[in-house]
């Protein structure tokens, strides 16, 4: 059943996505390939990480922006957690300008500095404008972010679609989530992610 999440996400999405076709005929079945190993999608951490973290999140998602500097702790400390960002923006159309800028903002290697940025901004319904001005103050190269931006649109939506594509066949309700390893939780405190990485290290080494 389409959930009321997967409905909004459309409804943002469509608009942008009507030049690839649309996003009405997303695909139900779980591919774990596509969702552990997007070749666009942004990676953290360490790359050969014996546990992959695959965060599903939303720049207007206040327990997104609770949990990311913990998660962004927990990876650093660890330094054996290869995190991979899927950004699935589905609170506000904001929200999908917001994936946009960080997307764009990977094409010079610096997607973490722009997810950081968006997720310091307090607050569930921030605006297009406060979005770009806090990416504007990391000191990225905006003319580049901008240039970026319209030359590889259809590939940052395209990227947008999938994600919701393998939210939705996960059935996911909300941000955040996180798959980890095995596991599926929306842990936001510190010994919550440390012992769900354990879990999920455990649950590896038993197999």
């Amino acid at each position: 059943m389409t959930s009321r999440r997967h409905l909004l996400a459309l409804t943002l999405l469509a608009p942008l996505l009507s030049g690839l076709g649309g996003g009405s005929s997303l695909a139900q079945e779980i591919d774990v390939e596509a969702i552990l190993n997007d070749p666009e999608a942004p990676v953290a951490g360490n790359p050969k990480g014996d546990v992959t973290i695959v965060a599903f999140l939303d720049y207007n998602c206040p327990f997104c922006k609770v949990s990311a500097p913990v998660l962004e702790r927990v990876v650093k400390e660890d330094g054996k957690v290869r995190l991979v960002y899927k950004d699935w923006p589905v609170i506000t159309e904001a929200s999908v300008y917001g994936a946009q800028l960080a997307l764009a903002a990977h094409y010079q290697g610096k997607y973490e500095v722009a997810h950081k940025a968006l997720m310091a901004i307090r607050g569930g319904k921030v605006s297009r404008e406060k979005m770009l001005e806090a990416v504007k103050a990391t000191g990225l190269d905006m003319a580049r972010l901008q240039a970026d931006l319209a030359a590889n649109n259809d590939k940052i939506l395209a990227l947008l679609k999938r994600n919701l594509a393998q939210a939705d066949s996960l059935g996911l309700q909300g941000t955040p989530v996180y798959l980890v390893g095995p596991f599926r939780t929306s842990t936001l405190d510190y010994a919550g992610f440390k012992q769900v990485i354990s879990d999920a290290r455990g649950k590896q080494g038993a197999q």
